[in-house]
């Protein structure tokens, strides 16, 4: 099946004005010289690969780390209906056998590949290896220092569906978990208050994504610059932003695509278990969330994560004035580097996954589309 008089978004970040095809549930040629009589045109409407959000907690009442593969399904089914075709649920800072038990249902999900749910593509192992001073939203009752051979084993329990670990590269150990653990996934510097050795010294050993820029790290100074412009300095590391237009000034977020560049910024949606639901009360990790007007709470009113998901965080920074495409690929094929599946998704690229999404040049209406399969 042919689609002509599309607005693509294409392999190289740019729109192309031109037509796709899918086929056995992949894409086919992008931007032929020929196309069929019986294409179906879309008049110009944009067309961009499925999202990838590689930093989500819960939704619709589920989170990830509950450990119930029903709940989980619920997720997925609510991430694809909403553009976000592929993901990395993302844990808490819980006991290794409360995180074991929630690495199986990704392992489940993997193996049972429902239609019409997003795709998991990897867990992101948030905690518990971090600072008791940055500790956010986290329950301080259960970190723990680096621990290889713990995350090892929960690791290899998953059958390595671990792509991203997280560490604050200043407690103990920290260096020689990253040395380590970078040549089994992506490691992230996270929740930390580490200075600027520290977070370098991470970065030269194998570190190569900051979780959530901004949040639950210091500010830079311009003494004491800290972790931020130890990130920006190294080429390699790619950071995670939260667009849900609550955690972030606008400003700041404009600030972030101009240290990084689009090419290293990954827009996340941080979402909770509270996404999709109304205002009311809520768990995350054993402690209450309070959610009101679209802001989640503990209850000593530190920020939890958000209620957004990844397309309205994305439609977010390009009203904030971040440029379209740098936009779309900060949540495409970005996230899908971060995880090391740009091989199977992140992109209109033939042989890869014809997940993708046709909607106006504003990002409203959209159609969501999964192995060429409309949702």
């Amino acid at each position: 099946m042919f689609y002509k008089n599309a607005r693509i978004f294409c392999s190289d970040h740019q729109f192309h004005l031109g037509a796709f095809e899918v086929k056995n549930g992949l894409f086919g040629q992008v931007l032929p010289d020929t196309v069929p009589e019986d294409a179906i045109d879309l008049q110009g409407a944009t067309v961009i690969p499925g999202l990838i959000d590689v930093h989500n907690h819960g939704n619709s009442g589920a989170d990830f780390s509950d450990g119930d593969y029903e709940g989980l399904k619920k997720m997925a089914k609510y991430l694809a209906k909403s553009g976000i075709t592929s993901f990395a649920p993302a844990s808490m800072t819980l006991p290794y056998d409360v995180l074991e038990k929630a690495f199986a249902t990704a392992r489940q999900l993997v193996e049972a590949a429902p239609e019409g749910h997003s795709r998991l593509m990897g867990i992101q192992m948030e905690g518990p290896y971090f600072s008791e001073k940055k500790k956010g939203a986290q329950n301080g009752a259960y970190l723990k220092n680096p621990d290889f051979e713990g995350f090892k084993a929960l690791y290899e329990g998953c059958g390595g569906l671990v792509r991203i670990v997280d560490v604050a590269p200043e407690l103990p150990g920290a260096e020689e978990f990253v040395e380590k653990a970078s040549k089994l996934c992506t490691v992230s510097v996270a929740h930390t208050d580490s200075d600027y050795a520290h977070a370098k010294a991470a970065f030269a050993r194998g570190a190569t994504h900051l979780t959530h820029l901004y949040n639950a790290m210091p500010g830079v100074h311009h003494r004491n610059p800290g972790v931020i412009p130890a990130a920006v300095e190294n080429p390699h590391v790619r950071a995670e932003l939260i667009c849900d237009g609550m955690h972030i000034h606008p400003a700041s977020v404009r600030l972030a695509f101009a240290m990084f560049g689009g090419h290293r910024m990954i827009l996340v949606s941080d979402a909770l278990r509270c996404c999709g639901m109304p205002d009311g009360e809520y768990e995350l990790g054993g402690q209450p969330v309070f959610l009101a007007g679209g802001v989640a709470k503990l209850a000593d009113g530190t920020l939890a994560g958000s209620a957004t998901n990844l397309f309205d965080c994305m439609r977010n920074a390009i009203l904030f004035g971040i440029p379209e495409a740098d936009a779309v690929r900060a949540s495409t094929i970005n996230p899908a580097c971060a995880l090391g599946v740009q091989d199977k998704v992140g992109s209109i690229t033939t042989g890869k996954y014809a997940d993708f999404i046709i909607c106006r040049s504003d990002y409203t209406g959209k159609r969501v589309f999964m192995s060429g399969k409309e949702i």
